[in-house]
């Protein structure tokens, strides 16, 4: 892929805000952030996200049982303090020993136990669905296409469960290959999946769930290496994921948007 269309993922940008990845890693994002100003951008708004973590928690930390961290952690007594490196993934693992001791007050464990139990609906289905595509390979998508009828057949069961209308039209993607469409499950929610074949890119997939977050515009993002295009209506959420360069993916997910409208 065209370093000009490969989307960084948020881990990657923050990882790399943090200095916590290596000299490779290091010249392979600063290559790609000086010819790809998607990403460009993107680092800039983490940066003016990031928080003064430790400031913000040194009293917690302060507090913390340092000998019966070392117990529980197996630290012998005579070891050497390691170099301090404070960046967000740093804190957190500050913050998960704290937790391990007891310390943190109600209030904050309360919040993060809410986060916990009620993950982010509109980035957690597309991470599942990502694991899975990333294991697909060209010959996972091998053999004839369906026919015009067995399309409208194999979508007929994806509109039973899903309640949204789907068709072969509404559904084809110019010059890409219709390979299948199946029932997958989510969060004990119904999860429908068409598979396409790019010709020059492999794989790539539309895919929707029943969604209440309400109305989304279309936005993008990296994950496994793929590029990803997600939106969502009153009812549904909906993402196309593969390899081809994010300006064709736009143009494809628009296009469908338009047809599952």
């Amino acid at each position: 892929m065209n370093d000009k269309n490969q989307i960084l993922s948020d881990e990657e940008l923050t990882a790399y805000i943090d200095g916590e990845l290596s000299d490779t890693e290091v010249s392979r994002i600063e290559a790609l952030l000086d010819s790809n100003a998607r990403a460009a951008a993107r680092l800039e708004l983490l940066s003016r996200s990031s928080l003064p973590f430790k400031q913000a928690f040194e009293p917690l930390l302060a507090e913390a049982p340092k000998a019966r961290l070392d117990t529980l952690l197996g630290t012998p007594a005579d070891a050497k303090p390691a170099p301090e490196r404070f960046g967000r993934r740093g804190f957190l693992g500050s913050l998960a020993a704290c937790l391990v001791a007891g310390i943190v007050a109600d209030r904050a464990f309360i919040s993060i136990r809410n986060r916990v139990d009620a993950p982010d609906e509109r980035s957690e289905w597309r991470a599942v669905v990502a694991e899975y595509l990333a294991l697909y390979t060209v010959d996972t998508l091998a053999g004839p296409s369906p026919s015009g009828e067995a399309q409208a057949a194999q979508l007929a069961r994806l509109v039973d469960k899903l309640g949204i209308s789907l068709s072969p039209e509404a559904v084809s993607l110019p010059g890409i290959e219709f390979k299948r469409a199946q029932l997958l499950q989510y969060d004990e929610k119904p999860l429908a999946q068409i598979a396409y074949l790019d010709p020059e890119t492999g794989p790539l997939a539309l895919c929707i769930v029943r969604s209440d977050v309400g109305k989304q515009d279309p936005d993008v993002e990296g994950r496994r290496g793929m590029n990803v295009v997600y939106w969502s209506n009153e009812t549904h959420a909906f993402m196309l994921i593969g390899r081809i360069p994010i300006d064709r993916m736009q143009e494809l997910a628009e296009d469908v948007r338009k047809r599952t409208a």
